[in-house]
């Protein structure tokens, strides 16, 4: 796997997936992504040659809507997410109001917000169009992901603060243990 038509082709063919991207659709957010563990856990899997797809913490859902920043709208469409599809353990952040959270800038999209994401490898993310064709935002690109290789987006880079965060965060996903190939970089 070495492109982002490979990826996609890899995702289509994955009915769990499409679900998932399908249902999320439905909910006509504005610039709204399934985005980083799904996806990186996807190619990882692939690239393992497990015959299973790897549990998750959660199914990250993002968009952007400056028009209604509360929380609450969030956990409305959790909520809706999980009526659908229960078994999934879904994540719904509206990336208009994160940069409070995270005490930065605000961010200017969604795919600017996944530019911020802590690893390159987990930057990504995938919609489904009105036309049913998906859609692969990678800001960092595609390589880290499928070279397996682990490392901090040049936004964490930035500061100590931002890397202690990163280093703590691999640290305790421990993701080498389920994906042995893993390369991480400190």
């Amino acid at each position: 796997m070495e492109t982002k038509g490979e990826i996609l082709h890899m995702i289509r063919n994955d009915a769990e997936m499409m679900k998932i991207i399908k249902c999320v659709r439905e909910l006509e957010l504005p610039d709204c992504w399934v985005c980083a563990g799904l996806l990186r856990a996807k190619i990882w899997d692939v690239l393992h040659d497990f015959s299973e797809r790897t549990p998750l913490a959660d199914v990250d859902v993002i968009y952007f809507d400056e028009e209604n920043t509360l929380e609450a709208t969030e956990k409305r469409w959790k909520q809706k997410l999980r009526s659908k599809m229960p078994h999934e353990p879904w994540s719904v952040k509206n990336q208009a109001r994160m940069h409070k959270v995270n005490n930065i800038s605000p961010y200017a999209s969604a795919t600017d917000a996944i530019s911020k994401f802590p690893e390159t490898a987990t930057a990504l993310g995938i919609k489904l169009n009105a036309e049913d064709e998906l859609i692969l935002t990678v800001p960092w690109g595609i390589e880290d992901a499928v070279k397996m290789k682990v490392r901090p987006t040049p936004f964490f880079e930035e500061t100590e603060e931002r890397m202690q965060i990163y280093r703590e965060r691999v640290q305790q996903k421990d993701w080498k243990s389920k994906w042995g190939k893993l390369e991480v970089v400190f």
